[in-house]
């Protein structure tokens, strides 16, 4: 196993996948600039300077009847996170359009419930039908725990990617829901990927996880094939078994990313629910960190910035949201000189030892 952050970084930068030892011992004991470093390195190398803005529409708000420890909408906990039914179509197509507007190249429908049912999956495929007609990017859904036959009719109405999460490792999960599985969840994403629809996810990080859950997790997105991987840090909802946690510090946070680079040198890392919260005063450092996504807008139940000044935080850093690249809004005054974009199906990594 290589103990040297370069070697590492090269390796790593090359294509080859580290594993689970040189994973820990980036973790626990490369040192924090090194780290950092070699995450923006491998970041330019395998995904360039181009960033993708994705945005989200809370379409059903809580009554869940899960018993996730995070979430502000499980029915489970006394929250004032808002209830409604599915929104009205008109309302979903414009908030589409303001994501379009805003330089976000996906657009996503955010479903609370274990899974779509009966009416409720008819409401979610007629939505999804209206806003694809009204949208020239990508369109997402969030809808918990699908059946072959609901994935096979999303993508036929245009969603080209699905999100849903592992949200830890399967070693902690039990410590954060009990309604459902870590299995569960994998299954979802193992369906999604036979059914030919992009599965996009990720973790939420700062729930009580060790560094070895957190690496782990990293290893089985890689192994499910996943290539869209949302980063969430825990922001402690009132009402919730975990409001009494701490926020994660800003180095933290940004460990956090570098070490999911390290061991997803290809992968779409991006950041998404409590980022402003966590990385505070080093928010613009989550790029050079490794991410190379982020997602813009409001969250399910609590706000996010303003998207003009992530837009904006993107030209000063000189990086190019991905709108841009395919002729919408106006180009950034910076020369961004971006190094491209690789395939979303790489050619087949070389492997090291684990």
């Amino acid at each position: 196993m290589a103990t040297d952050v370069r070697d590492l970084v090269r390796a790593a930068a090359s294509g080859e996948l580290l594993g689970r030892e040189e994973g820990l011992f980036l973790a626990e004991e490369a040192p924090f600039d090194e780290l950092v470093c070699g995450a923006n390195e491998i970041r330019r190398s395998r995904r360039g300077d181009v960033v993708s803005l994705c945005a989200i529409a809370n379409a059903r708000s809580g009554a869940c009847p899960e018993d996730c420890a995070y979430c502000a909408q499980s029915a489970h906990w006394g929250t004032d996170a808002p209830v409604y039914p599915m929104r009205p179509r008109d309302e979903l197509v414009s908030a589409a359009r303001c994501a379009e507007a805003a330089l976000a190249d996906a657009f996503c429908i955010v479903c609370s419930g274990r899974g779509p049912e009966g009416g409720d999956f008819r409401e979610l495929v007629e939505r999804a039908r209206a806003v694809r007609e009204v949208l020239s990017i990508e369109l997402h859904v969030s809808a918990g725990e699908l059946s072959r036959a609901q994935v096979r009719e999303l993508r036929s109405c245009g969603v080209t990617s699905v999100n849903h999460n592992l949200e830890t490792s399967e070693r902690f999960f039990p410590s954060v829901c009990s309604t459902h599985s870590w299995a569960d969840r994998a299954r979802t994403v193992e369906l999604l990927r036979e059914e030919r629809l992009e599965p996009c996810s990720g973790g939420i990080f700062g729930m009580g996880e060790t560094w070895a859950d957190r690496v782990d997790l990293a290893l089985a997105l890689r192994g499910l094939g996943v290539r869209r991987v949302p980063v969430n840090f825990l922001n402690p909802r009132p009402g919730t078994p975990l409001a009494g946690r701490s926020v994660l510090a800003p180095r933290e946070a940004l460990r956090i990313l570098a070490v999911l680079r390290f061991l997803l040198p290809d992968a779409e890392i991006r950041t998404c629910g409590g980022r402003s919260l966590a990385l505070g005063p080093l928010e613009s450092w989550m790029f050079h960190a490794g991410a190379s996504a982020t997602m813009i807008g409001d969250y399910l139940t609590t706000k996010g910035r303003p998207p003009a000044e992530d837009v904006a935080m993107l030209d000063a850093l000189g990086l190019e949201p991905r709108a841009r690249l395919r002729g919408r809004g106006p180009r950034a005054t910076h020369d961004a000189s971006p190094s491209g974009v690789p395939e979303e199906r790489p050619g087949e990594p070389l492997r090291r030892d684990r």
